[in-house]
């Protein structure tokens, strides 16, 4: 399963659009509501049984899974789902069945319809690249690192950190997966970077993702 891809393409959102009779569809405050596509977000202590007891009602009331991703955070798991539903359905039946099928498993669940809006970088050519960072554990990491990130409209898709503490750099590590614009400074962003990460004690690496993906296949 693909949980990069958009759930519809533009092409197809665009189609949808020009035939309504494809898809239930209305707009709300600039972004597409697709009434047969609901998100699923599930969290709660993690234990077995939480994706089968999901996907099983899921299953029973008729809806079909488009993508799922899911993450252990320490003890707590978190799922999101997004799920086509049956026409008669309304987003508010499935979150009751939901509830009181993993409300005794102390789980919580949020339905709510699927809008796609703009990408975040809308008109903007961008590269894939991978920020990692290693060093002392120390609150702020995140926050500092990510305003250097934002000052300069760049994206991240994808972060990843995990904090052992100590002084081990190995210990204490992130990875940001972040779409680059092209037409930004990208000497000054990586200039600026590698201050803010001297100014924590950590060891900054930024490599284009092919390349990122290439070193570590080896």
């Amino acid at each position: 399963m693909n949980q990069t891809r958009a759930v519809l393409s533009w092409n197809e959102l665009r189609i949808s659009i020009q035939n309504p009779s494809s898809t239930d569809a209305w707009e709300s405050g600039g972004n597409l509501i697709l009434m047969k596509k609901v998100v699923i977000s599930v969290f709660g202590p993690d234990r077995p049984g939480i994706l089968a007891t999901v996907s099983a009602i899921l299953f029973e009331q008729g809806c079909n899974i488009e993508n799922v991703t899911q993450t252990i955070l320490q003890s707590e798991f978190s799922g999101i789902f997004i799920a086509e539903i049956p026409d008669e359905m309304a987003a508010e039946t499935l979150h009751d069945l939901l509830e009181k099928a993993i409300s005794k498993m102390d789980l919580q669940v949020y339905v709510k319809y699927l809008k796609i809006g703009l990408p975040a970088l809308s008109g903007k050519t961008s590269e894939p690249f991978v920020i990692t960072t290693r060093g002392p554990d120390r609150k702020g990491l995140v926050a500092k690192i990510t305003r250097i990130i934002a000052n300069y409209g760049v994206n991240v898709t994808n972060l990843q950190a995990v904090f052992r503490g100590g002084d081990n750099p190995f210990d204490n590590m992130m990875i940001y997966e972040v779409d680059v614009p092209s037409d930004i400074d990208q000497q000054a962003f990586h200039l600026d970077l590698r201050q803010q990460a001297a100014k924590l004690d950590l060891i900054v690496s930024i490599q284009h993702q092919k390349i990122f993906e290439a070193i570590n296949r080896v």
